[in-house]
């Protein structure tokens, strides 16, 4: 072989392997939020991860603590919408006392309890304040599963209520699992 011809492969070579680093150092970029999903997937559905927190600004570039406080805010304004859902749905039931009655029993859970512990538990988080994050974590999801169980009378007002108690407990569950990674 010529000194031409191994000069040209070893500059292909180098070439190749700068341009092949740089494609993978994007990819591991554009991946944080499908490697933050699959770090919690004993817990939620990836899918529903990903696309939720793909739907963040910013999300593909952020680190697992941005996931986290991107995951709280959207529990937050998901259960700030059921509690506005079950609030509506409270003063127009026509499914009797007990649906109303449970209707804002949900209403107070999401805007006494679970928002506000979310709301709460971000700012702390942010704040890398870990063991006043954790603190918060028996509050974040009761209103879900409180509301849930609230309903368990009245099947109407349940189905009506069943996709924002979904989504809520999903999106807290999200937050929970990646305060429970980072901590």
């Amino acid at each position: 072989m010529s000194r031409r011809t191994t000069a040209t492969l070893l500059a292909v070579g180098a070439a190749a392997l700068c341009f092949s680093s740089f494609y993978s150092g994007a990819a591991a970029a554009a991946d944080t939020v499908a490697d933050s999903c699959d770090a919690i997937r004993d817990f939620v559905d990836v899918a529903f991860c990903a696309s939720r927190l793909g739907s963040v600004p910013g999300a593909a570039s952020a680190d697992r603590h941005g996931h986290l406080l991107m995951a709280a805010d959207l529990a937050a304004a998901s259960g700030a919408s059921a509690r506005d859902a079950a609030a509506g749905m409270a003063r127009r039931d026509g499914d009797g006392e007990d649906a109303r009655d449970a209707l804002e029993a949900c209403g107070i859970l999401y805007g006494a309890a679970s928002v506000p512990a979310l709301r709460l538990m971000r700012s702390y988080a942010a704040a890398r304040a870990w063991g006043a994050a954790r603190a918060l974590l028996p509050l974040t999801g009761q209103a879900g599963i409180g509301c849930d169980a609230a309903l368990a009378g009245s099947a109407t007002a349940k189905a009506r209520m069943a996709a924002a108690n979904r989504e809520f407990d999903q999106l807290s569950t999200m937050a929970t699992a990646l305060l429970n990674k980072l901590t």
